[in-house]
Order: C-alpha cells, then structure tokens, then sequence
C-alpha cells in the first residue's frame, strides 16, 4: 500500500510538474499574443487614420477637379454668350443695312 502510495504520489507530481510547464509555456504565449494583439491595434488604428486621410485627400481632389471643371464649363459659356450676342448685333447691323438699302432705294425711286 505505502509503494502504491510513493507511486502515486510520484505520478501527481510529475503530473503536477508537467502542469505548471504547461501554465508557463501559455503564459509565454499570452504575453506573445498580448503583444501581437497591441500592435494590431496600432496597425488598426494607423489604417483607419490612413483611411479618413485617403478619404480626405480623395475629397480634396474632387473638390480641386469640380472647381477646374467650372472654370471649363465657363469658358465655352461666356464664349458662346458672347457669340449670340454677336450673332444679334450682326442680325441687327443687318436690318439696319437692309432698311438703308430701302432707304436709298426710295430716294433713287423718288429722284
């Protein structure tokens, strides 16, 4: 009974001995884990400013690009108002030619 004994207690400390190698064996391996959790965190947090940076830059060069494209688009406007307005002075200039002409026309008539 007493041998029996010894080798139990022999076994349930080897067991005992195995157990705590395995509690620090995954301790190192939380604290590893740990760390690799908190650097994830800062890569997460580093993406995620980089994100709304990207988005900011994107924003600012939409706004940069609309603003070019106004200022296009305005361009040919003020030219083609600018046009009509001709093309009216000159649909005027010709009235008046052709009333000229009628003008004289009847004065030649009358002579």
């Amino acid at each position: 009974f007493v041998q029996w004994t010894e080798w139990s207690l022999q076994l349930m400390t080897q067991q005992s001995l195995e157990a705590e190698s395995n509690v620090e064996k995954l301790k190192q391996e939380i604290f590893i884990l740990q760390g690799e959790l908190e650097s994830s965190k800062v890569e997460n947090e580093n993406l995620t400013v980089g994100q709304t940076t990207d988005l900011g830059a994107v924003k600012h060069n939409t706004d940069f690009a609309l603003q070019d494209l106004h200022k296009i688009i305005a361009g040919p406007n003020w030219s083609i108002r600018q046009l009509a307005s001709g093309v009216e002075l000159l649909h005027f200039v010709a009235e008046v030619l052709k009333s000229t002409g009628k003008i004289s026309e009847a004065e030649a008539e009358k002579e």
